[in-house]
């Protein structure tokens, strides 16, 4: 019998390869998500999903609406893509079992949401960077692989810890460039279901890893509201801040039409609203080089 591995892969390109990594890494996107992140049309982007989910690479489900009609599309790894990331990893392939089992978990409502809202953050800033070829999404992360032991070390960051995880649990991380301009930093995507205290809370983390010399990336949240991100901010006012904390709105993107690369952060105590480059102006350390060998590791600066 055939290897279906080595079949299949003389079938992909580049891009779908990079789907694959990040289904693997974030779960569940969207066909609009995937479309406005590595497409130039909606259409070019169904035409090629269908593609894959022939060949067994992607499956895909359809959640109903609870007022009736359906969300589009949504798409997770089948067991063969599964076993070519692993294959590009160099990692064993994981058994049917598992890959069912976290497939499965994506249908998980709360779950899901939480994710695809997350996922919509980055895809955002890969569309963005897709249609203006001075800017790079050079970096996505998963909070997974923020805390795997020594993923934060080297001369970009300088965590040790014991060999321990990273002591935070970001919703993901990314380096953002653009023209010139350089910033990695840590997304904290809120629902606002959460008191604004455990919002503060979520710092502690950040703290003890820049006490030990981590990075001092800035930690960005993604808040439902501009009227949350006022009261945030009054109450980071008493906080001893160990890192950089800035805030934008999802409902402020969708009034300016902006994707979060636009002039939407409010680095607290500064004044006026940056683009997510802008906040290397404000903090010009962040540009500093990185020399370790993963410094600058996603295959999404091939967008």
């Amino acid at each position: 019998m055939s290897d279906q591995v080595l079949r299949v892969q003389s079938t992909l390109i580049a891009r779908d390869y990079l789907l694959l990594d990040w289904l693997a890494d974030h779960g569940v996107l969207t066909t609009p998500q995937i479309a406005h992140a590595l497409f130039p049309s909606l259409d070019f982007a169904q035409r090629r999903l269908r593609r894959l989910r022939n060949v067994g690479v992607v499956d895909r489900f359809r959640p109903l609406k609870t007022d009736g009609g359906t969300y589009p599309y949504h798409y997770v790894l089948d067991q063969l893509g599964a076993e070519i990331v692993a294959a590009q990893r160099d990692q064993p392939p994981p058994r049917p079992s598992q890959t069912k089992a976290r497939r499965r978990r994506w249908t998980v409502a709360r779950v899901l949401a939480h994710q695809l809202g997350v996922n919509e953050f980055f895809t955002d800033l890969a569309g963005h960077a897709r249609t203006h070829p001075d800017h790079e999404l050079q970096r996505w992360w998963s909070e997974t692989r923020c805390r795997e032991p020594g993923a934060l070390a080297g001369p970009d960051a300088l965590i040790e810890l014991g060999g321990h995880p990273a002591p935070i649990h970001p919703d993901g991380h990314a380096v953002w460039r653009a023209d010139n301009h350089r910033v990695p930093f840590f997304l904290e995507y809120d629902t606002g279901t959460e008191p604004l205290t455990e919002l503060v809370r979520k710092l502690a983390g950040y703290h003890l890893m820049a006490k030990h010399r981590g990075p001092r990336w800035p930690v960005l949240f993604w808040l439902h509201s501009a009227e949350r991100a006022h009261h945030l901010h009054q109450r980071l006012a008493g906080e001893a801040l160990l890192v950089p904390v800035a805030t934008a709105s999802r409902d402020h993107a969708d009034r300016a039409g902006s994707s979060p690369a636009g002039p939407l952060w409010w680095l607290h105590r500064h004044h006026g609203l940056v683009t997510l480059a802008g906040l290397a102006d404000a903090l010009p350390y962040l540009e500093e080089p990185e020399h370790g060998p993963d410094s600058i590791v996603s295959p999404s600066s091939s967008i």
